[in-house]
């Protein structure tokens, strides 16, 4: 187990923490990206994701040791602690770093680097993310890897680019147990930390494929999905539509809307009536509104 301590905002390891954070054509390069918090974390680590280096606050990392991320690392509870000879415990007055060690086995051998608490605030976006920042290896799932029920649900959105609104609609679909996210002709990487972020992790929890349009509609069609549209023009109300059997729920910017690939290859248009004097919803609101529909219809 390697184990380093830095304490300048120079050294290169800590500069390459901020260069994947900023920069998507570092995550690329480098096939890594980082993830940000305990949750978060334990959310990745549990999808199977391969954890590269752990950046730890002893400051602020409280409790970083006890059930949870340590089990996810290690794939096995922690172990308790042993007591020595005056009754005290024998972990008592190490670092969390170390401590950390202790039950990580070698063959994940990850590199822990423990920082001050001055280096975590310029690396961490949140104050409440538990002290600890990870560089995590890339995986890409593809529609192939999908293993999808009779009767799936599917949330597809085309060309949506801010990378909140993805991690909000990612959090609808992990709460409507959504059977996967298809992002079409994405205009951001799926590993932005503001998507993690905005997701707290459901990106990790719902199985997401980036794809194009046309190898998302011809995989629905060649499973006998229906395709539903939300769109303004020559459409039904939402509550109106039976969304029991397969269905992918296809969305797009809030600007532009669907492009007439999508409209054209539709089973159907679906809205959501708009009684106030705007026309449109933010996508993230919208997502959830027709993923819950399609929950209510399926319990009822």
């Amino acid at each position: 187990m390697r184990v380093e301590t830095i304490t300048s905002a120079q050294n290169p390891k800590f500069k390459n923490l901020l260069l994947l954070q900023e920069k998507s054509k570092a995550r690329r390069e480098q096939g890594l990206f980082v993830v940000e918090g305990k949750r978060e974390l334990e959310h990745c680590l549990a999808a199977g994701f391969t954890l590269r280096t752990l950046f730890v606050c002893p400051e602020i990392a409280d409790g970083l040791t006890e059930e949870g991320v340590v089990s996810q690392i290690s794939g096995h509870p922690r172990p308790d602690k042993r007591e020595g000879p005056a009754g005290e415990a024998s972990g008592r007055g190490r670092s969390e770093a170390e401590a950390i060690c202790d039950t990580i086995p070698s063959a994940v051998n990850p590199l822990v680097i423990e920082i001050p608490e001055q280096l975590y605030r310029k690396a961490a976006y949140r104050e409440s993310t538990e002290g600890i920042i990870a560089e995590v290896e890339y995986q890409t799932l593809g529609l192939n890897d999908l293993h999808l029920p009779e009767n799936p649900l599917i949330m597809v959105l085309e060309s949506v680019e801010k990378p909140g609104n993805l991690g909000a609609v990612l959090r609808s679909a992990d709460a409507a147990k959504a059977d996967a996210v298809l992002i079409c002709d994405p205009l951001t990487d799926l590993y932005n930390p503001n998507l993690i972020r905005a997701s707290i992790g459901a990106v990790f929890t719902v199985p997401t494929v980036a794809v194009s349009s046309e190898q998302a509609i011809a995989f629905l069609q060649a499973r006998d999905i229906q395709i539903l549209t939300a769109q303004l023009q020559d459409s039904s109300l939402y509550y109106d539509v039976d969304m029991r059997r397969g269905t992918a729920l296809v969305m797009g910017t809030e600007s532009t809307g669907l492009t007439p690939l999508w409209r054209k290859a539709a089973t159907a248009h679906i809205r959501i009536p708009m009684l106030g004097q705007l026309d449109s919803l933010n996508v993230s609101v919208s997502a959830a509104i027709l993923l819950f529909e399609a929950v209510r219809q399926r319990q009822g």
